[in-house]
Parts: structure tokens; sequence; C-alpha cells
């Protein structure tokens, strides 16, 4: 099986590697003999951590997907031009496509997926959500029975390292997203990582293979950490939580709508994703007849990320020599729930004068907007009052509304904190 790679950066080095290394193994247990046999890359004089024959690497990527030397395609590229380009044609030749392009997916996943199943070869993708972590499989295949009510989980590795650096060593987000950096977790320009968007992207194809939806990036809700300070984190453990940055699909039982969203989020600390340490991820699936399950590992990294790629390979070669593939399957259009309209509980701080009235003033407004507190207590007394809130269960609307109508009320200096709870 001649396999062509777009994409010699990190990942595709690793899953060249992996092929060379692991290719007897493979032959033996299926028969089929993997090779490399073209790489397209933008700079051929480029240093790379992978050994290529003469020959092998090249510029031209339309090439390397028309070449009849060629029977499946790996892309490593990223981003959604040209890959996407290059995928289509790749199918439309009857040729299987791996990916571990997430933003692609996220975006005009629907489409490639469509045409691959009218095509009658894999499009597989196992690596664009959570990097070596099998969660998708286990969704497509192991799940494909169960009706999954609730999919959520850590799927950045850059914003749990800097939570936790936060939580156990009260750093301020500064300084952990610098420690981040140099150690490679975090990019120079962070943003896609730190605001949400990397999450968003992967919680929207996590959400289209859980529940059969037409979930894109654009409607995903996604809220970063920036704004979360070590106060925030102090707090938080001093209640029993532990703060991470979660992405979120939810689907009631017989409900015609979706939840998708991404925030940060105060999770119990006997809960196991409280434990979920650094640069590592875990998912969360719950389901009626299955109950909880976790997935957890290395969400990112370059062989981490090649390993569930080859996976995907090799599937996808054993299908091609039987004349079959995978089926994706449909999906629905499904509305997606706006934030204002999901629930959770919520802590709320607020930062006040400390004298009589205060407190009465301050829940008068929780009770005109339906709010309900579970628990409140006070920290400091005169200038350093603070009070600390946390609610039943909430429309996210009213708690909003219920925050600005707080800020209005002249015993409140600032609003410090609103953050989520989730997973009681």
């Amino acid at each position: 099986m001649r396999i062509g790679v777009l994409g010699c950066g990190n990942v595709g080095a690793a899953f060249v590697q992996l092929v060379a290394s692991q290719a007897d193994a493979i032959e033996a247990r299926t028969g089929i003999r993997l090779e490399v046999t073209r790489v397209a890359v933008r700079n051929l004089s480029r240093d790379r951590d992978v050994n290529l024959p003469e020959g092998v690497l090249t510029r031209d990527s339309h090439a390397l997907v028309d070449d009849p030397a060629v029977d499946l395609v790996v892309e490593v590229i990223g981003g959604i031009e040209p890959a996407r380009e290059l995928i289509s044609a790749a199918i439309s030749k009857g040729k299987p496509v791996v990916t571990a392009n997430k933003e692609l997916l996220a975006n005009v996943g629907h489409e490639l997926w469509a045409l691959s199943d009218a095509r009658g070869v894999d499009l597989l993708f196992e690596a664009a959500v959570a990097g070596g972590i099998p969660l998708i499989r286990p969704l497509r295949e192991s799940l494909r029975g169960e009706p999954v009510t609730r999919v959520m989980g850590i799927v950045n590795g850059t914003t749990n390292f800097i939570l936790t650096k936060m939580t156990e060593e009260g750093a301020e987000y500064s300084v952990a997203l610098a420690e981040a950096q140099r150690l490679g977790f975090a990019e120079r320009d962070p943003t896609a990582d730190v605001e949400g968007f990397d999450a968003g992207a992967k919680a929207a194809i996590i959400a289209s293979i859980a529940f059969g939806a037409r979930v894109v990036a654009g409607d995903v809700y996604h809220e970063g950490i920036s704004n979360i300070t070590a106060a925030d984190i102090a707090v938080a453990r001093r209640l029993g939580y532990v703060v991470k940055l979660l992405a979120i699909a939810e689907q009631e039982r017989g409900a015609d709508t979706v939840a998708v969203r991404v925030h940060p989020a105060m999770v119990p600390i006997d809960h196991p994703l409280a434990s979920v340490r650094e640069s590592y991820n875990a998912v969360f699936v719950e389901g009626e007849a299955v109950g909880s399950l976790m997935f957890y590992g290395r969400g990112a990294g370059g062989f981490p990320t090649a390993s569930a790629v080859l996976g995907d390979v090799i599937d996808a070669a054993v299908n091609l020599c039987r004349g079959t593939h995978g089926e994706i399957g449909s999906f629905q259009r499904v509305p997606v729930l706006p934030i204002d309209e999901t629930s959770s509980q919520y802590l709320i701080g607020l930062d006040v004068e400390d004298k009589p009235g205060v407190l009465h003033a301050i829940t008068g407004v929780f009770a005109e907007n339906g709010v309900s507190i579970r628990a409140a207590e006070q920290e400091g007394i005169g200038a350093d009052a603070r009070l600390v809130f946390i609610t039943h269960g909430a429309r996210e609307s009213a708690v909003q509304e219920c925050v600005r109508r707080l800020r209005d009320l002249p015993v409140v200096r600032r609003t410090s904190g609103l953050l989520r709870v989730i997973g009681e």
C-alpha cells in the first residue's frame, strides 16, 4: 500500500518514522505492506527529523494526489485550503484519505464526509480530536447504538498546562502562559488555544459524531481562560473545585436541539477530570445505557498524533484491499442552542461594601431574576469584603441579567468572578 503524505512537520515526520519501524509487524498482522512513496512539503531544503530516499520529497501536492503510484493519502498540513481541495481530489480518484485536520473538519467536514460516502472510500480522522487518544472510533463504532447524552472533556493541552500551574503553584495567568511558551506547549501567538478556538473546533467534530448533527465551528460558543486569575483558582480550590477549560456537547434524549460550548468551569475535586494535569487531555462520555466512560492520554505531540494517524491508515488500507469502506452516515440539521438557553450552576464573586443591608440588597437581585442561591460566604472585612455565591441550576440568560443588575447596585464595587460549575 503506497502512501502519499501531505506535510512533513512534527506529525508528518513522526508518521513516516512509525511506518518505517512498524511496517514488518503491520504486514505480519494484516498481510499489507505499508510504504511511504511520496511526501509533499513547502521547502525541500529544510532539515527534517526523518531520512527519506531521494525522489520521495516534492513541492507539488497536486501531483502527489494525482500520482497513480500513490494508493492512499495522509493529510497533515492543516488549515482549510488547499487541504480541502487536495482531499476532495484524492477522494474523487477513489483514494482513501486520513487527516489530522481539525480546522478543516470543523468547518467543511460534512461536505467531505458526504463525498467519501458517495465515492465509497474512507475519510478517517481519529487524530483530529485529542491527538493519540482513541475517541472518534469508539463514538463512531463501539457506542453507535448508545444514546449518548453528554461528551465533555479537556481537549486542549496548552490551557490545561497553564491552569495546572495556576492551581498547583498559585501562578498568575501571564506567568503560567510564559512558562508554557518557553517549554513549547504554547505558540508564540497563543490565541487559538487560550481563547478556546482550538477546543471549539474539536467540540464541533465531537458533537457531529456523537449526535449525528451538522455542527460547525461557528456554532460553538467559546470562552477562553485569559481572564481567569489566581484568586479565582484559589476560591474554587477552597470550595472543593478545580478550574478546567471544558469542551461540552449535550443532547437530552428525544430533544431536537444540541448544546455545544467551550468555557472555563469549576469541576468538583473528586470528578475524574479534576485530576487531569499539565498537557494531558481527557474526555468524559455519558450515555443512558453505558453510564460514564473516560478516555485519557496525550492529546497532542508528534508521535501520539502520528500513532492515531497510523491506526487509521491501517484501517483504510485493509478496507481498500477488501473493496469496502467505513460509512460515516448522514448528519441531521439540528438547531444548536445559544449559550443563553443553556443551564448550569454558577459561582459569582462580588467585591462589596461591608455594611448592614448589603446581603439583603444582593439576594433580592438574585430572587428577582429567579436564580436560587445554594451556598454563600464572605471573605475579608471592610474595604476587602468579598461575597462568593454558588447557585443552584439556573438559565444562563437569567444569571447574566442578574450579574448586570448586581453591577448597578451602589453597594457592589465590582463583580470579580463568574464561573460555571460542571459535573456535580
